[in-house]
This record gives structure tokens, C-alpha cells and sequence, in this order.
């Protein structure tokens, strides 16, 4: 075994084809794959979900209050 195939078994697998990932576009195999990912990314197909709530920011909460003594 030569040792760029061994740095590629430490690597793991590439997320997008499987193949054996190389050290210089790790986690992937090549720069397509992570054009790929990247284009993903991009265009919508991955997002972080989030959890959304009714409730109204702290600022909107509360009225604002005016220093004491000021009158308006």
C-alpha cells in the first residue's frame, strides 16, 4: 500500500459518491464532488432546520421606557 492510499483510508468515505476520500479535498474525493456539495449548499437542496415560535422578540415584548422624569 502506498501512502497516498493510506491517507485515503484515514480520510473515509466521500458524502457524496462513496469513494474513498483524498487528503486535498477531504471529506471528499475531488473536486467535483465538492462542487457538488457546494452547489447543494447553494441551491436549497440541504438546510439546518429551525424551529420557528410565535413569540415576539424581547425588544417587541416590552414597551419602551423613558428615563425618570421625563414627561412627554
Amino acid at each position: 500500500m502506498t501512502a497516498a492510499n493510506d491517507n485515503r483510508s484515514k480520510a473515509g468515505a466521500c458524502p457524496i459518491c462513496r469513494k474513498p476520500a483524498e487528503e486535498t479535498y477531504r471529506p471528499f474525493c475531488s473536486k467535483r464532488c465538492a462542487d457538488i456539495d457546494l452547489g447543494r449548499w447553494l441551491g436549497g437542496t440541504y438546510a439546518i432546520p429551525a424551529v420557528e415560535t410565535d413569540e415576539p422578540d424581547e425588544d417587541e415584548a416590552q414597551p419602551a421606557r423613558r428615563p425618570a422624569g421625563q414627561d412627554e
